[in-house]
Parts: C-alpha cells; sequence; structure tokens
C-alpha cells in the first residue's frame, strides 16, 4: 500500500497535516486550525506523513530573514505531490501570509488557500471555496474578527494547555514586524479568561500558560493597569490548577504589583521569562525598547528578592545595525550580572518590512558570528553553574511527554520542575503517565538539563495522568478496528520547538 493510500481513512474521510512555525502563539493557533479541521470532519494524518495529506496547512513565521525561502521551499517540495494526488488541498497562513498575500500565490499558484493571522476561523470554509470554484482563495482580514479562543481546539496535551489572554502588540520595536502583522493589542476579558481555565481544569488540565505577544501589558485595552497581577492572583483561586506560567512578558510594562502577585500565588511558578535583546543603553534606544540596562537588571533584582529560587530566561539578539565592540561588552556585562538559567539567543537578521533593515552600519556577518560564539560560551558556561546549584535539592516533577529524546535507551522519563528546568529521572517501578507528579532529589547538573539517577522518592497520580489515560486509552481503541494506519486522534505530541516570543518581546 502507497503512502498516499495509508493516509486515507476508510469511507473517504480526509485527512490533514499541520505544519508550524514560530513562536507559541504560531503553536497555539495551530491547535486551533487543528480544531477547526477535525469539526469540519478532517481526521490528522499519520506522524511522519510528510505531505501526505489531503490538506497540508502551512503556520508559518515572518520574524527570520529567510522565512520566505523556506516557505517556498517546503510548497515546491509539495507540488509533484500535488500533482499526482487529486483533490490534495495547500494552504497558507500565518504572520508570512498576512505580509505577502497575493505573491504567494503568484509564486506557487498550486496553493489553494491564503489566509491572515485575523482570519484563521475561516480555513474550512476556504478549502471549501477553493474546491467548488477550483481557483485559489486569499482572504486576509485588516483586523480581528472574533477572539480566537472561541474557536474549536485541538489541545496538543491532556494535561498542559495554553491560554491566550490577549493577541496584538502595541509596541513598535524596530527589529520587529510582529506588530504590523498581528495588529493592536486586544485583550480577552478576564471573566471570559478565567471560565476557559476552568472548563480546562475541569477536563484534567493541571498547567496552564498564559499567552500574549506582550503578556504583562494585558489590561491597557481595558483601561486596568494591574489587570494582570489580578489575573494571576484569581488563577490561584481556580481548585485543581497546580501550576500558572505566562509568556512572554515586555520589562517596560513588569510593574511591582506583578513581582508580589507571582510569589504571593501558590501555583504561580517560579519561573521568568524577561525578554533583554541587548545590555546597551545606545543599542535599546536604536532598537526603540523603552528600558535601560539600570530598570533591566532591577526588575531581575527585585524578582530575586522575592523569588529567591526563580529561574531567569531571556532572548539577546547579537549584532543589530551600529552594535559596537563596547556595546556588545555591555550585553555580556547584564549576562554575568543577571544569571540567566538559560537564554535564547539570535543573531540579528534583517526582518523585511522593518525599520531596522534600512539602518546603516549593518554589522559584517563574520564580527555577528564571533561575538554571537562569545555569548553563547559565555552562557553556557553561567547556565551549567546555575544549574549545578540544583544538585542536592528535593524536587516535584510533573512528569512529560516527549520531552526526553534518550529515555527509551537511558530507562528514563523526564519532567519539569517548577521552575521549568527539564529533568530526567529514573524509571520507577509503578506506572507513571504524563501529568503525574513525582518526587525526586537531583544528582547531576548539565547545562541543559538535569538528572535524578536515584530511586523516585514518591509517585503523586493527577487527575490530569487521568487525563492523560483517559484521551490515550479511548483514541487507541477508535482506531483499533481500522486496518489502514489512521492515525490515534487526541495524543498529545511534543511540542515544536520554539523560540520564546519569537525573540521579538
Amino acid at each position: 500500500m502507497s503512502s498516499i493510500d495509508r493516509s486515507q481513512s476508510v469511507g473517504g474521510t480526509r485527512t490533514y497535516e499541520v505544519r508550524t512555525y514560530g513562536c507559541q502563539m504560531n503553536v497555539h493557533d495551530s491547535e486551533r486550525l487543528s480544531g477547526l479541521l477535525e469539526d469540519a470532519g478532517y481526521v490528522r494524518a499519520p506522524e511522519g506523513a510528510d505531505g501526505d495529506a489531503d490538506v497540508v496547512v502551512f503556520n508559518t513565521c515572518a520574524v527570520r530573514e529567510n522565512a520566505d525561502n523556506k516557505l517556498y521551499g517546503n510548497l515546491g517540495h509539495l507540488a509533484p505531490k500535488k500533482a499526482s494526488r487529486p483533490g490534495m488541498q495547500i494552504a497558507v497562513g500565518g504572520c508570512l501570509a498576512q505580509k505577502d498575500r497575493d505573491t504567494i500565490v503568484k509564486r506557487a499558484p498550486w496553493v489553494d488557500v491564503v489566509f491572515g493571522t485575523h482570519n484563521i476561523g475561516k480555513l474550512p470554509v476556504l478549502l471549501e471555496r477553493a474546491r467548488v470554484q477550483e481557483e485559489a482563495q486569499v482572504e486576509i482580514a485588516e483586523s480581528l474578527e472574533a477572539f480566537p479562543s472561541t474557536l474549536p481546539t485541538r489541545r496538543e496535551s491532556a494535561y498542559a494547555a495554553w491560554v491566550s489572554i490577549s493577541v496584538g502588540c502595541n509596541n513598535t520595536c524596530t527589529f520587529c514586524i510582529v506588530p504590523a502583522l498581528r495588529g493592536k493589542e486586544k485583550d480577552r476579558r478576564p471573566g471570559d479568561i478565567l471560565a476557559e481555565v476552568e472548563a480546562l481544569v475541569a477536563e484534567g488540565v493541571s498547567e496552564i500558560t498564559l499567552l500574549g505577544q506582550n503578556v504583562n501589558a494585558y489590561g491597557s485595552d481595558i483601561g486596568d493597569r494591574e489587570a494582570f497581577s489580578k489575573l494571576l492572583r484569581a488563577c490561584g483561586n481556580i481548585d485543581g490548577l497546580e501550576r500558572v506560567r505566562f509568556t512572554s512578558p515586555h520589562p517596560r510594562d513588569f510593574t511591582d504589583d506583578v513581582i508580589a502577585a507571582m510569589a504571593e500565588t501558590p501555583n504561580a511558578m517560579p519561573q521568568l521569562h524577561m525578554p533583554l535583546q541587548s545590555g546597551s543603553d545606545p543599542v535599546l534606544k536604536a532598537m526603540r525598547r523603552s528600558y535601560r540596562q539600570e530598570r533591566y537588571l532591577g526588575i531581575i533584582e527585585k524578582v530575586r528578592a522575592a523569588i529567591p529560587h526563580a529561574a531567569i530566561t531571556t532572548d539577546i539578539i547579537v549584532g543589530f545595525p551600529g552594535e559596537t565592540e563596547e556595546d556588545f561588552e555591555q550585553t555580556l556585562h547584564v549576562v554575568r550580572e543577571a544569571r540567566f538559567a538559560q537564554a535564547f539567543t539570535f543573531q540579528y537578521s534583517k526582518r523585511p518590512g522593518t525599520p531596522a533593515a534600512e539602518m546603516e552600519n549593518q554589522i559584517p556577518k563574520a564580527v555577528v558570528q564571533e561575538r554571537y560564539e562569545r555569548l553563547v560560551a559565555l552562557q553556557e558556561e553561567i547556565s551549567w553553574d546555575e544549574n549545578k546549584q540544583q544538585v542536592g535539592r528535593t524536587l516535584e516533577l510533573m512528569v512529560a511527554e516527549g520531552e526526553g529524546r534518550k529515555d527509551g535507551a537511558t530507562h528514563r522519563l523526564s519532567g519539569r520542575a517548577p521552575d521549568n528546568r527539564l529533568v530526567h529521572f529514573t524509571k520507577p517501578d509503578q506506572e507513571v503517565r504524563p501529568g503525574d507528579v513525582v518526587t525526586v532529589e537531583i544528582t547531576y547538573a548539565a547545562p541543559h538539563h538535569l538528572l535524578a539517577e536515584g530511586a523516585v522518592l514518591d509517585v503523586r497520580r493527577t487527575r490530569a495522568g487521568d487525563a492523560w489515560e483517559k484521551r490515550n486509552t479511548t483514541e487507541q481503541a477508535k482506531s483499533a478496528g481500522v486496518l489502514l494506519g489512521l492515525p490515534k486522534i487526541g495524543v498529545p505530541e511534543p511540542q515544536p520547538v520554539v523560540a520564546s516570543g519569537c525573540g521579538c518581546d
């Protein structure tokens, strides 16, 4: 049976595949795209289908300089598959679709649907319209039609979930095109957010991540500067919700009431992702960032005073136009002072349509590469030192699915500590499910993970583990009687690896 045949299910049910690029917002949008398609009667293609599906959706990112080249390369790869497969459809959405619009169909005329960031809910309708009319459908809304959390969602995890609290961004950073593509910030009503969280907890979810392009600016659209801290505290009152995280904040809007809420809300995790971008005041000014080095380090100091065990991560751009060696040394200074648990480091690349792309004094690639390697080496040393401080600590881990690539060979499982550090631990004799909680003692530290090589001290079966087991068992049963390789709909899979906050917060 060919790969094309395998992707078809009994009764002619059409299959789909969603390919996701970019930030957490895109990952969550892809959950909605999957939910929309399944609500319309499609089923997910088997893992590794690689284009052998009836509908292939690209959810794109426009942050990187070569994002369009990557998209068109992938579209070119699918062209012969589509030519040999009657009825196959290809859709392109996300930030690059919002930016390029008609260009996509001109460069890849075999694409059936192009839709933007504001109208993802139209995908099933556009696919059907393209099929009936036998011509490409391009529909780009200029503003948000409906808050996307009202759309059907196929959650990738039974125990952890994204919850969008806002979309869009009011900042004007010179290196970032996201505000132009996602629009101005729009906030959800607090009651709607909490209702979604409560519904997720009722389904068995025990960890949520509040999500926004500039998450702690929440409230600016509804006229309440303390709305975000109030939301954190309200999440602390939801019975059964064990862990609350959020990403990504902006130093400009990170106020003392948020720090207090983090410290005083029991289920708010001791973790903070705080984008730095540069440690140089002149570069921060050129980036149009509204804080300076002193302000940034002051936030870190306050967080550490209120939450001593907090793990702080960041984003850093190396080689921004005009960056001198002195500017770069200031970035290294902040890295040494802040002692980040981890840093997402980027070499500056031009983003077409941004002011920075037209700036003078673009830094030569060789200089950017040399600085980047120095930064990475310093951060690796600090990450390792910070992880070594965890050795001997007893931690509660939420067991994760798909986080340890070598777990099968090493007979280990993996989980996330409260501060979000990744821990690989010895597999206990008793059954442990994703979403359950184990207590372990840390015995070894590497720069990017920890090991707990001794026996697990305690296993706590949770409602989240029950939810994972129920979903897994139910969907295995659904596919047990089908002999054509149907996917196991609903089984959680590892989240795509994404750079936090697009690297632009």
